[in-house]
């Protein structure tokens, strides 16, 4: 219990978020958007748990809520990049020479960039929404999960039993479907663990810039900023936001290792 208490505890912090994301109404019956003037920004009470926001809305319904468009662009972004991310990194480690140049020539080139720079140029494409920002996030995301593909792909290829398939005479399809996949996509979950809680930073960053969920639909990012102009009088308004954002992404971070640790035969 000692050695497993961190994931233990991440699993447990988990949890209710997993249920906001999913089920919001068990958490929170009531509206996040309903407004209430006449109780604006009541401090956090018995009446109302993380206080109301300037329109009177429940702040505490509003984080509940906002837990699935969070939650959604992150995983969203970390899905799709995963699967473009592995499908280059085959493409670049079996296509061979000329395409490995041009994918990784084009990955370099995308990671020479910061991450959030990249999402930003999609999104001035795109323009905003969250279908845009989790494609944004995906392509800045995709090229750091095509190069580990790639590595793990070359590793295996180069293997003894991959070359004794190959001279059992196992058809090139089976052999990448059989053999090469399932070991260099391996690690590249591993990774989506921890890459899944920079995507939700990004994301949420994306949002409070104004670029993802659009009001008065909650989001946690959005929630940010909504509460910067109200930081010296009302300080929950960015306090219980901001402190989902952190506690998941901590709680994210402690699986991902301990899952990058049992999958390299270390301790969690």
């Amino acid at each position: 219990m000692r050695r497993y208490w961190p994931l233990l505890v991440s699993c447990l912090v988990l949890v209710p978020f997993g249920v906001a994301a999913a089920v919001p109404e068990l958490l929170s019956d009531a509206s996040p958007i309903a407004i209430d003037p006449v109780n604006a920004l009541l401090p956090p009470g018995t009446r109302h748990w993380f206080g109301t926001d300037q329109l009177g809305r429940d702040l505490f319904t509003r984080v509940v809520h906002g837990a699935r468009p969070s939650l959604l662009i992150g995983a969203g972004a970390t899905a799709a990049a995963v699967v473009a991310g592995g499908l280059l990194g085959l493409a670049a480690a079996l296509g061979g020479r000329a395409a490995d140049q041009v994918v990784m020539r084009v990955a370099d080139v995308l990671m020479s960039l910061p991450q959030l720079l990249v999402a930003l140029v999609v999104i001035a494409v795109l323009g905003a929404g969250t279908t845009n920002l989790v494609l944004a996030i995906a392509i800045a995301f995709t090229p750091g999960y095509a190069r580990v593909v790639r590595a793990e792909a070359l590793v295996v290829r180069g293997s003894g039993y991959v070359e004794s398939a190959k001279g059992l005479g196992l058809r090139r399809s089976v052999l990448i479907v059989r053999h090469i996949l399932p070991n260099a996509v391996g690690p590249l979950l591993v990774l989506a663990t921890v890459g899944f809680g920079t995507a939700l930073i990004a994301g949420s960053g994306l949002g409070f810039l104004g670029f993802g969920t659009q009001p008065p639909a909650p989001e946690w990012g959005a929630m940010l900023a909504e509460g910067r102009d109200f930081l010296e009088t009302a300080w929950w308004l960015g306090v219980f936001p901001g402190a989902a954002i952190t506690v998941t992404v901590i709680a994210v971070n402690v699986l991902g290792r301990a899952a990058r640790g049992r999958f390299a035969g270390g301790k969690p």
